[in-house]
């Protein structure tokens, strides 16, 4: 069961399909472009039933097989990033400050070949629910589609998605059974003191050095209050405070991120942070206020789809090019509520060697595209064959 010789000859299409979605990316749930698109192709591909501006600018896409049988749901995301686009490419971003640096344009294209394909053979029972989603990267699309009911709407029984993979060897899958990706949280301190002249320190409550106590605090979090065995991660990305040399300031803000897949030590976390917070506060005679604010959860891997999944895998391209016991990662995908919501898997794709994720010089490899579009096509045939 190879990659599927039809979705391999829609190559070259698909590569036209891929570069036009490069040149326009979109953002967050702002995608009209991008959903015009694909809902111009899935016409003309002849699916049954488009149902737009769910979750804003997404989309559910039906494909009837052929007799009674449940539904599968296959998912893409088609936000971009605002990241200003230095590949040099031919096909580069027509739109200043906004690229295609996660490789979105290539999972909606994946899809895309899969729903031509899926809709001319219709090789399959039941239905198929194509869902292309906007606002993955800001604004948790997944978690408002999910909200808005398509699950129950549409019916759908099991649900999956690819990610492609930079820097793993093209064309490889890549998965685990459970926690493949982490919940993702943010904090962020604001803290008031009193300003001042910079040769009078005894006259302010200086907010910088209560944010540099709080940030260096912050780290107990992972080195004294978890076990070294449950993964977390928290790291201060942001301090931002002053304006002159000679001026203490009255006021300085700290942000950051926290990494996790266990929910008790999430709340571990939280509750750790809000403390040091309030520490702080004591300690340096300021005010600090918190806002934390808990984003997406874990993307866990149903077990029993996980094993089909990577089964499906190895016989479209042999098991040496399949890694079903894959470390989980910190990064965080809104997949997530999608797989809280029905029994699923979320795979990686590699992409071979080039720039990392939210680089500036990424760009989605082509060639895969044909392998992710195949793979889609065949969990549908496989999990739901043909009945009349």
């Amino acid at each position: 069961m190879p990659v599927i010789n039809s979705i391999a000859a829609l190559e070259p299409e698909m590569r036209k399909w891929r570069r036009w979605l490069h040149r326009n990316p979109e953002l967050e749930f702002d995608l009209p472009k991008t959903a015009g698109f694909v809902a111009d192709k899935l016409r003309s591909f002849g699916v049954d039933e488009i149902h737009e501006g769910i979750a804003q600018t997404g989309l559910v896409a039906i494909i009837e097989g052929r007799g009674n049988g449940p539904t599968i749901g296959l998912r893409a995301d088609m936000d971009a990033l605002p990241i200003q686009e230095e590949t040099g490419a031919a096909h580069a971003s027509e739109t200043p400050g906004k690229m295609h640096a996660c490789g979105h344009d290539g999972h909606t294209t994946m899809l895309l070949g899969a729903a031509k394909y899926l809709s001319e053979t219709r090789n399959f029972s039941g239905r198929v629910a194509l869902i292309f989603q906007p606002a993955e990267e800001f604004g948790g699309g997944g978690q408002v589609m999910v909200q808005e009911g398509i699950m129950d709407r549409f019916d759908i029984a099991q649900v999956y998605g690819i990610h492609n993979a930079p820097n793993s060897e093209a064309g490889t899958i890549h998965l685990t059974d459970g926690a493949l990706l982490a919940a993702v949280d943010e904090f962020n301190f604001t803290i008031k003191g009193v300003g001042g002249h910079g040769a009078m320190p005894h006259d302010t409550k200086d907010p910088i050095v209560a944010a540099l106590g709080l940030g260096q605090a912050l780290q107990t979090v992972v080195s004294r209050n978890h076990r070294a065995t449950d993964d977390l991660v928290l790291s201060v990305t942001q301090i931002h405070s002053g304006s002159a040399n000679n001026v203490i300031p009255a006021e300085a803000k700290l942000s950051g991120t926290v990494r996790t897949f266990d929910p008790d030590v999430r709340a571990m976390a939280e509750r750790r942070i809000r403390a040091i917070g309030d520490g702080i506060a004591a300690t340096f005679d300021v005010e600090v206020a918190l806002f934390y604010d808990r984003g997406y959860p874990p993307t866990i891997n149903d077990a029993e789809k996980a094993r089909f999944a990577a089964q499906v895998a190895r016989d479209m391209l042999g098991a040496d090019k399949v890694n079903a016991e894959a470390t989980r990662e910190m990064g965080a995908e809104d997949f997530s509520y999608m797989l809280e919501a029905r029994p699923g898997a979320y795979v990686f794709l590699g992409t071979g060697p080039g720039a990392a994720l939210h680089h500036p010089e990424f760009d989605f490899n082509d060639a895969i595209a044909p392998i992710g579009a195949s793979f889609f096509a065949r969990l549908v045939e496989t999990a739901q064959p043909p009945t009349g």
